[in-house]
């Protein structure tokens, strides 16, 4: 790993590859997309959190209308990343489905998605809050949590500090300040030790890694890894604002 940038007092070690940032999180080589999603190259495995298919169409039902396309395009997303990387298993990081009628909802042309990328490779849906239960009709293994290059993979961080934990849940975002500007993005959030992957989903929005939903969560200050339209960024503590 190379490139250290300063995030607090003490160093954490990335590096540019492509469009992604190279992580250690506790001693596994971790390629954090620009997608938002995590891929784990020595175990082949491609991780997305938080992807909520059809929160379109359940706003929809309360009458709160929302173009209906955020299941099509968090697929059409998910399989440009499946060819690019090329993984023998996909882990939905938690709450896949929005809600637990979601399933019910899709499309047919999406349920075909989800069956294509489930041949030949294993698909892994660990369960979340918005999703406490299995798939019925899907292919894959419904898990609380998975193991994974010596990484838990959960849905929510588990409280305190953790080393070896990978997570969603909380829709990690940062504001980028330079030049007396400023930008909002989702990013990946780290110290080294736990990761916290952002949602993948189109309507999932963000909270600020400056909340108080992440105190105590790092260790040290944590590095931000936003998503650009073409690449990944690493971001230090310091360049990160609050909302």
């Amino acid at each position: 790993m190379t490139s250290p940038l300063r995030a607090g007092s003490k160093d954490i070690e990335f590096a540019q590859d492509g469009d992604a940032v190279r992580v250690r999180i506790a001693g596994a080589d971790c390629g954090l997309r620009a997608s938002g999603a995590l891929w784990i190259e020595a175990e082949g495995a491609l991780v997305v959190a938080d992807v909520h298919l059809e929160k379109g169409s359940a706003y929809a039902s309360r009458g709160q209308l929302l173009p209906p396309y955020d299941t099509r395009d968090a697929l059409d997303r998910l399989e440009v990343e499946v060819a690019a990387t090329a993984p023998g298993v996909i882990v939905f990081l938690g709450d896949a489905f929005h809600d637990s009628r979601a399933e019910a909802r899709l499309a047919p042309d999406d349920v075909e998605t989800l069956h294509r990328l489930g041949r030949g490779r294993t698909l892994v849906w660990v369960l979340g809050n918005h999703d406490p239960l299995p798939p019925r009709s899907l292919p894959g293994d419904a898990l609380e949590a998975f193991r994974c290059a010596g990484l838990d993979l959960l849905h929510e961080p588990t409280a305190g500090l953790a080393s070896g934990e990978a997570a969603g849940h909380l829709h990690p975002c940062a504001r980028i300040m330079a030049g007396g500007r400023s930008v909002r993005r989702r990013c990946f959030a780290t110290d080294g030790e736990r990761l916290i992957l952002p949602a993948f989903g189109a309507y999932a929005g963000g909270l600020n890694i400056r909340d108080e939903a992440f105190s105590g969560l790092f260790a040290r200050p944590p590095l931000a890894v936003a998503l650009g339209p073409r690449r990944a960024h690493a971001v230090g503590w310091w360049s990160v604002g609050g909302d």
